[in-house]
Formats: structure tokens, sequence, C-alpha cells
């Protein structure tokens, strides 16, 4: 009888504990040195397969608050992401540029690095494992 009921115990407990497993990570972040309350601030979640391609797996999007402004990515299962954001003033759901090339908006991207020139996907890429994240960007 204790045999079964050790049985069953570490039965129930391994089911808990994929139950637990497959919720995902949350990663939290937050965007420091939004400079103006104009237009909106929109942000994605991407893979290497989405990164500057288009609509990340996850988004979010708000109203523009000077100062910082955080959001939370929901159920994200472990592997390789990067972060794309945007303060887009004119709220177009589009980056601006100058005549020149360069960015007419306050953007950030995941690693926080100043890149010359657009950036890839091995510039800006981090890890999601087993725990939630937490990353502040700046624009």
């Amino acid at each position: 009888m204790k045999t079964l009921a050790l049985i069953l115990g570490l039965l129930i407990s391994g089911i808990i504990a994929n139950a637990q497993d497959a919720k995902g990570i949350t990663i939290k972040v937050t965007i420091e040195n939004v400079l103006s309350d104009e237009g909106q601030i929109l942000a994605a979640l991407h893979t290497q397969d989405t990164f500057m391609k288009g609509a990340g797996i996850q988004s979010f999007g708000a109203e523009a608050k000077t100062g910082s402004i955080s959001f939370t990515f929901e159920d994200v299962k472990p592997g390789t992401y990067a972060i794309s954001t945007l303060h887009d003033a004119n709220e177009n759901q589009r980056m601006d540029y100058q005549d020149s090339g360069m960015p007419n908006e306050n953007y950030a991207m995941s690693g926080n690095e100043m890149i010359m020139g657009p950036p890839t996907f091995q510039d800006v890429k981090f890890e999601v494992g087993n725990e939630d994240l937490e990353l502040k960007l700046r624009f």
C-alpha cells in the first residue's frame, strides 16, 4: 500500500510540474527615456524568422507617456528572441526616416547596443531559459 501511495504521489507531482512548465516565461520590459506624450509606443517580440520582416510573435502598444513605460510578454517558450520598440509619434504604425536614411523617431532594441546601420538579429538577440526575465531598453 505504501508503494502504491508513493507511486501515485510521484505521478501527481510529475503532472503538476509539467503543467507549470507549459505556462511559459514572462518577460517584463521597461523602456526608459520616453521624451514626449505624443503618439504611441509600439513593441514586438521576434524570433529570427520575424525580425525586421513584419509583425512579431507577440506585440504591445500603448499611448506614449513621458518618462518610462513597462509591459510584459507572457507565455514565452525557451529559445532565442529579440525585442524591437518604437515611439511612433505620428501614429502611422511604422518607422519614419529622414532623407539621409536615419530614423526620424526614437527606437530601441534588446541588447541596447548603439549599432551603426540597421540592426541584425545577431546584434540584438537574447536567450529565454526557464526563468522570468526583466529587460530595460532605452530610447
